[in-house]
């Protein structure tokens, strides 16, 4: 396998800790982001959406972090990334596209970089729409792990799930922008316990072999 990616992409730091909880071989391919190198031919051959991550697995060619984790919970069932049962997966899958779906979108680089190079947004205001999306998602899945009598040790029971996968990298970013976190304190707690794993220590950014 060979994963396409750029080490502080969320999405692509999601797959890097999907493939290592299966234990999966794979090398690294850096897309500099930042240097628009995800506009190239090349690389448009393989993603026409110029994003990362892309994964490479034998013929075939996965775009989109979440369903490149499915493929690989679907064609490598162990250790499992979402419960035995329907109402679990459901939930785990609701805690994940909040990240995914919800907060990702509004904050990641070609928003940004749209925000302050086409519409002229400074960089504090940059920086507060940054940590207002936070904020929001980040009250929604608090709210959701609180109390909740499914929330163990990580987001649903105690052994990490797709969930887990999708929030170490968007606490992560939260950290980047120097978020307040005190008011997610279950959040924060399962992001610590987490990175006590190794499958999710050896994904973080700073270990990737591109990391700047």
């Amino acid at each position: 396998m060979k994963l396409y990616g750029y080490y502080r992409s969320s999405a692509a730091y999601r797959v890097r800790i999907a493939l290592n909880i299966k234990n999966l071989e794979y090398g690294q391919e850096s897309v500099q982001l930042r240097d628009r190198a995800q506009n190239a031919p090349a690389y448009l051959d393989l993603n026409p959406q110029a994003l990362v991550p892309t994964l490479i697995s034998g013929d075939d060619i996965l775009t989109q972090s979440m369903a490149i984790m499915e493929y690989l919970d679907e064609s490598h069932p162990e250790p499992a990334l979402l419960p035995a049962d329907a109402a679990g997966r459901a939930r785990v899958r609701a805690l994940a596209n909040i990240v995914a779906c919800d907060i990702h979108p509004l904050n990641n680089l070609r928003v940004l970089q749209y925000l302050t190079a086409d519409l002229g947004v400074s960089e504090d205001d940059k920086n507060r729409w940054y940590q207002h999306w936070i904020a929001k998602g980040l009250h929604s899945l608090e709210a959701m792990l609180a109390g909740h009598n499914e929330t163990g040790l990580f987001c649903h029971g105690d052994t990490p799930t797709l969930a887990d996968i999708c929030l170490v990298p968007q606490v992560y970013n939260a950290k980047r922008f120097n978020c307040d976190l005190t008011a997610y304190p279950t959040v924060v707690s399962i992001n610590d316990a987490c990175l006590k794993l190794p499958a999710f220590d050896a994904a973080i950014p700073e270990k990737q072999p591109d990391a700047e």
